[in-house]
């Protein structure tokens, strides 16, 4: 089995990297100090395990773990017992080891993913997983919409907007032309727009991802505005970029 590292502690990374020297089906293809290079990887590169630490700098493995597209074994490997029920939450967490690693632990874990990848139903979830769903590939084909503006209906072309924001019962769109303040809610403006361009990064803002002009911890700057992203939506948000 190909499996990977990711830790921010280079003294975990290589007693990890020795236990799995010790099984004879694991070969550890990369290592990671940081989640989002882990992530640029994987976008290319399919593994069969991850090992994966918990607690990291701004990216930490919660994060990373609701950022995956599929759904890859991962062994947490921790020195917080506290995360563990936060943690199996997920499904494709099967092992939650805390650190300094115990070598019976260690094998167990690793058995019971040979388990989970030999059973009959492992192949048809892997698929099932990898297929995009019915509404991640719902992309309406309309240009535009349309807005009531002092009992006009003005028409604003989707790829012209760069950013919605939440004020009270209203709406403000931005645009390259021009702001128009609408009596709306954020929600019924999401669902007419097309899903591939736009995310909802935080309860007050949309953005059109492509016009991100940079992206620092919780922020991105769209033109001149520095929109911030909630802890929840930004492993979202990372998936949808287009990373290197």
């Amino acid at each position: 089995m190909e499996c990977i590292i990711i830790d921010d502690e280079l003294t975990a990374r290589v007693i990890t990297a020795r236990l799995c020297a010790q099984e004879s089906d694991l070969d550890v293809v990369e290592q990671f100090n940081d989640a989002i290079d882990a992530i640029k990887y994987l976008n290319n590169k399919s593994v069969d395990l991850i090992f994966l630490d918990i607690h990291m700098p701004t990216f930490n493995g919660i994060d990373f773990v609701q950022t995956l597209k599929f759904k890859t074994p991962i062994i947490c490997i921790t020195s917080d017992r506290d995360f563990a029920v936060d943690a199996f939450q997920y499904d494709n967490i099967v092992g939650y080891l805390l650190k300094p690693l115990d070598r019976n632990k260690f094998a167990k874990a690793v058995e019971k993913v040979r388990q989970l990848t030999n059973s009959p139903t492992a192949a048809s979830e892997q698929i099932s997983s990898s297929e995009p769903s019915a509404s991640a590939s719902n992309t309406t084909h309309d240009t535009h919409l349309y807005v009531n503006i002092d009992r006009r209906l003005v028409k604003i072309e989707f790829d012209t907007i760069y950013v919605i924001e939440a004020k009270g019962d209203y709406i403000l769109i931005k645009t390259e032309e021009k702001n128009y303040t609408v009596h709306s809610t954020l929600k019924k403006i999401e669902d007419k727009l097309p899903k591939d361009r736009f995310l909802k990064v935080h309860r007050s803002y949309i953005i059109h991802l492509l016009k991100i002009v940079d992206i620092e911890d919780n922020s991105v700057l769209i033109k001149r505005d520095v929109i911030p992203v909630s802890r929840t939506n930004k492993p979202i948000l990372m998936q949808r970029l287009n990373l290197l």
